[in-house]
């Protein structure tokens, strides 16, 4: 009989630990984190056709070409494991490639509004419309990431859950961070005389 108790308060007790929570949201979170590197590695694959693409106006500036090569090698090199969205540094520096191959794109895409000829090459024009969709993937992508680390991270320090993650050692996830955060928080600077 006294076995039963125990057996019962374990029951009654272990309900509400969150433990299953951890579990659903962790996965969830992994699951997010892979749609994130599915759509990153989409735009990865674009960029030799882009590159392609462009090379072939003649007189189109090389110095934005290697940017965009360079970049890309970059952001692909780095290699991403299911540990890396524990660690916040690793995470950091595969979100600063994939910052700087953003950049290198949008340099690339801003330069060839210069070029005519390229501007009305039906195939950039089609890889441009490709790349603008898995840009607005990746944004979405993110922020799904961003609310299941979210939905993790209050688990974590909620009680009597926070007891759980200590118990079972589930530490707070990081989430994506803005890069110069206070670049983008001042106005833009809008001249009208040039």
């Amino acid at each position: 009989m006294v076995k039963w108790i125990l057996v019962l308060v374990s029951a009654l007790t272990l309900t509400g630990c969150g433990y299953n929570d951890f579990q659903r949201l962790d996965e969830e979170t992994k699951s997010a984190w892979s749609e994130v590197l599915n759509q990153y590695q989409r735009r990865a694959d674009l960029v030799p056709n882009i590159v392609a693409t462009v090379k072939g106006e003649a007189a189109f500036e090389q110095g934005t070409l290697t940017q965009v090569i360079e970049a890309r090698a970059k952001a692909t090199s780095i290699q991403v494991t299911p540990e890396t969205l524990n660690d916040p540094a690793a995470l950091q520096r595969f979100q600063s490639a994939q910052g700087e191959l953003s950049g290198a794109l949008s340099r690339l895409m801003a330069v060839s509004e210069r070029y005519p000829d390229l501007k009305a090459n039906k195939g950039f024009s089609d890889l441009r419309v490709q790349l603008e969709g898995t840009e607005n993937r990746i944004t979405v992508a993110r922020n799904r990431y961003i609310q299941s680390v979210q939905a993790y991270n209050v688990l974590v320090r909620s009680f009597p859950s926070n007891l759980t993650a200590m118990a079972f050692s589930y530490p707070a996830k990081p989430s994506f961070t803005v890069q110069n955060e206070a670049t983008i928080a001042a106005p833009p600077v809008v001249d009208f005389k040039n």
